[in-house]
């Protein structure tokens, strides 16, 4: 079992290379990735987002890429024709609307000014710089991944846990439900008697009310479906990637669980039912976070 959240690094420091690839991931219905790298990457982000689908169904991720590239390359510099050329019509109209100023600008004091002259980031990566991206990149996603299994050991051992105070909530409703026409018919009986002040009821009547009851009451076969999503739920958690199928079986959980409170008509169902309740959230809760 894999949480959804967690966090990797990875590093590759050679020849002059440094990067570095740090992966975040939290919960996310779809996998969904965020990349944000130096331009030089540009083209190889959606060879990021292949390797993130390769280790990841759902979730979203972060991934920040940083370089450091201290070899020897010759510096690309280019001019901005166009702001080189909206500083001279600036700095012209400014010497016809006031004649004493003196238009002096040079080329000199023209590459000066702010982004007349760019550093030209945008060559292709080289191979070395892919090559160092992969692995580091490889890096960051087994540390990720260690980290996701780790943290989803966590999540299976605290929801079986809880699948346990299940079970024993389940055999606490199963004992009580066959009591629960019985306890019926004593207070029927007993209010019929007291209405009637003090003769005796008709015993076939009565005992064709609480045959209703006892149909409408029934509980069995939603008891029957608990224990089966106990055994389903507990045979999922072997598995790695389970979290769709553990969200839809905790909704499973709690339509059973609604019903046995609709249909139970008895304070200590009743009260199993709200804890079994209680249990149901906070594993649905916990799911949220699984892969």
């Amino acid at each position: 079992m894999l949480s959804m959240t967690g966090y990797g690094r990875g590093e590759y420091k050679e020849g002059g290379i440094e990067l570095s690839v740090e992966i975040k991931t939290v919960n996310n219905r779809y996998l969904d990735a965020s990349v944000k790298a130096p331009r030089i990457f540009a083209a190889y982000e959606e060879v990021i987002r292949a390797r993130l689908r390769e280790k990841l169904t759902r979730g979203h991720a972060d991934v920040f890429v940083n370089l450091t590239d201290k070899r020897e390359r010759a510096v690309q510099l280019s001019l901005d024709e166009g702001a080189a050329a909206a500083y001279i019509a600036a700095a012209r109209r400014l010497s016809e609307l006031a004649p004493d100023v003196q238009f002096d600008l040079t080329a000199s004091a023209l590459l000066r000014l702010p982004d007349v002259v760019v550093r030209d980031e945008g060559r292709a990566a080289d191979e070395g710089l892919i090559s160092a991206l992969e692995g580091a990149l490889s890096s960051a996603l087994d540390s990720l991944n260690a980290m996701r299994l780790k943290e989803g050991e966590k999540l299976r051992a605290d929801m079986l846990s809880r699948m346990d105070r299940i079970e024993r909530l389940v055999k606490e409703i199963s004992l009580r439900a066959p009591a629960v026409a019985e306890d019926y018919r004593a207070r029927l009986r007993e209010k019929i008697e007291r209405y009637l002040g003090g003769v005796a009821c008709d015993e076939g009547k009565l005992l064709t009310e609480v045959a209703l009851f006892s149909d409408r009451a029934n509980i069995d076969e939603e008891l029957t479906r608990l224990r089966s999503h106990i055994e389903q739920f507990r045979d999922i958690c072997r598995a790695g990637v389970v979290g769709r199928k553990l969200d839809f079986l905790v909704q499973e959980f709690n339509r059973e669980t609604n019903t046995i409170c609709s249909k139970s008509n008895d304070i200590v169902i009743t009260r199993c039912g709200l804890e079994l309740k209680n249990e149901i959230e906070k594993i649905r809760e916990q799911v949220q976070n699984v892969e």
